[in-house]
C-alpha cells in the first residue's frame, strides 16, 4: 500500500491499519497474547509491541503540542537523537514491563483516538507541505503522522503475524 499523500488517505490508512491490528490481536489465543516471542527481538511479546505504539503516539502528540505552542521540540525525546533510537526504544520497553496487556491496549486505543482527531482536523497543505511547520524541519507533519500511525501499525501487524506463525 502506498504512503498516504492526502489528509483523507492518511485518515483512512490510519483507521484501516489500526482496525487490522486490533483484529489480529483479538484473533490471538490467550496463550499467544501472553507468550514470549520465539524469535530474537527488542519487543518480546504482544504487550511490548502495543506499548511501543502507544508511547510513540504520546511522543507525536507532545511534538505537535510543543511545536504549535512555539516551544522547542525535542524529537525523538530529550537526551536522544534519531541515531540513538535503539536506546530510546529499549527504555520505552522497560517502562511498560509492569503494565498489564489490557491496560496497554486501552492506552493505545485512547492515544490512537487522539492522533486520529489531530489527523482529521488537518487539511492537505498543513499535513503534506514540507516546512509548513518550523518544528518539522525539512519534512511535513504528515510524514510524522504516517510514521506514528499507518506505517507503524503495519510494522506491528507484521511482527505479530510472525509471532502468530512461529509460536503456534
Amino acid at each position: 500500500m502506498p504512503r498516504p499523500t492526502t489528509a483523507a488517505a492518511l485518515s483512512e490508512a490510519s483507521q484501516r491499519n489500526f482496525a487490522a491490528l486490533l483484529q489480529l490481536v483479538d484473533g490471538l489465543s490467550e496463550e499467544q497474547r501472553t507468550a514470549e516471542f520465539t524469535f530474537p527481538d527488542r519487543d518480546r511479546n504482544v504487550r511490548d509491541v502495543l506499548a511501543h505504539l502507544h508511547h510513540w503516539h504520546l511522543m507525536m502528540l507532545g511534538w505537535y503540542a510543543d511545536g504549535s505552542a512555539g516551544r522547542p521540540v525535542h524529537a525523538p525525546a530529550p537526551g536522544y537523537t534519531w541515531r540513538t533510537l535503539p536506546a530510546l526504544n529499549a527504555e520505552i520497553r522497560a517502562q511498560y514491563q509492569d503494565v498489564p496487556l489490557d491496560q496497554v491496549r486501552g492506552q493505545l486505543h485512547a492515544s490512537h483516538d487522539q492522533l486520529q482527531a489531530l489527523i482529521d482536523a488537518q487539511h492537505d497543505p498543513e499535513l503534506f507541505e514540507k516546512k509548513h511547520y518550523a518544528w518539522t524541519g525539512s519534512t511535513s507533519l504528515g510524514a510524522y503522522l504516517v510514521g506514528s500511525t499507518s506505517s507503524h501499525y503495519d510494522w506491528a501487524i507484521k511482527k505479530l503475524r510472525k509471532h502468530q506463525r512461529s509460536a503456534f
